[in-house]
């Protein structure tokens, strides 16, 4: 089945009302791959990029969620240190959990992005504002999301998605220029 995808206006236009970026974790903020030890303890991955970029982000005033089917002590270190404070693990029903955001924040849909890669991210994926696939992610979830990253879950992805949401804001120049002084 294939989509008709919005321009790259029309996503630059729905980037510009976003106030929350909702992340998979599993092939989105990691590349998929799932670390045990021997005593059955999980190990993530995580792209300090992507880290960086959603400080920068949150520094703009939009806000950072997870919303993830899986649990694991990883995450809520790694989303513990990068400040995030609306982390839902263990949801498969992912659209429970963002009403529960969306009301916490007093926000609508198209105010919110989701950034997935595989089939259980469908569900919010047609509820948001602007629907992010990964490169690497599933061609079902590609083929339906309003934009692709060049960049694999795990890769960089996140922080694509953030500076490209900041760009289409307005703010991406006032943060770099923070750097360069």
């Amino acid at each position: 089945m294939t989509v008709m995808k919005p321009s790259l206006l029309n996503i630059t236009e729905k980037a510009r009302k976003l106030k929350l970026l909702i992340l998979d974790v599993d092939g989105v903020l990691t590349d998929g791959k799932l670390f045990f030890d021997n005593e059955g303890n999980e190990y993530k991955s995580f792209h300090a990029r992507d880290g960086h970029g959603i400080k920068l982000l949150r520094q703009t005033g939009v806000e950072v969620a997870i919303i993830s089917g899986r649990k694991s002590n990883s995450v809520a270190l790694r989303m513990k240190n990068l400040g995030i404070e609306h982390v839902y693990q263990g949801h498969e029903n992912k659209v429970s959990a963002f009403n529960e955001i969306l009301q916490k924040l007093d926000l609508t849909p198209d105010q919110a992005a989701h950034v997935g890669d595989d089939l259980l991210d469908l569900p919010l994926m047609t509820r948001v504002g602007l629907s992010i696939a990964v490169a690497d992610a599933n061609f079902a979830v590609i083929e339906r999301a309003d934009w692709c990253t060049q960049l694999s879950g795990g890769g960089g992805a996140v922080r694509e998605v953030c500076d490209f949401i900041m760009q289409a804001q307005g703010r991406f120049d006032e943060i770099l220029t923070a750097y360069l002084k």
